[in-house]
């Protein structure tokens, strides 16, 4: 019997990538939210661009947590600090749109988990 060839990919982006960005602020919103109320549900997407971020999705949750301040915080802490950079946590515009979980995601996860989105 032959061996099988096998095609192997992954990606890999640079330290500062926006896409390295994103992920983190997302993680800040989750974590935030988990630390007032492990019981949250949270399906939250970020987008990064030059001088902007955007965060947005769908929460179920008691936690209160301010959005455009920890997405601040978070790029802050990231290093992004200065205004020579194009981005920076002071002057970056931060775009939320998040809302209430739908009532048939919500009623779903209640009866199947997760899904894509969760562990």
């Amino acid at each position: 019997m032959g061996s099988k060839r096998q095609l192997f990919t992954s990606e890999s982006v640079s330290m500062g990538h926006p896409d390295k960005v994103a992920d983190q602020i997302s993680d800040a919103v989750l974590d935030a939210m988990l630390a007032q109320d492990p019981y949250s549900r949270v399906a939250c997407e970020t987008m990064v661009s030059t001088g902007m971020a955007v965060v947005a999705g769908e929460v179920t949750t008691k936690a209160y947590v301010e959005i455009s301040d920890l997405v601040r915080e978070t790029i802050k802490g990231i290093g992004y600090v200065s205004g020579d950079m194009a981005f920076d946590y002071e002057s970056c515009a931060v775009l939320t749109s998040i809302k209430k979980q739908s009532p048939d995601i919500a009623m779903g996860v209640d009866r199947e988990g997760a899904g894509d989105q969760g562990m």
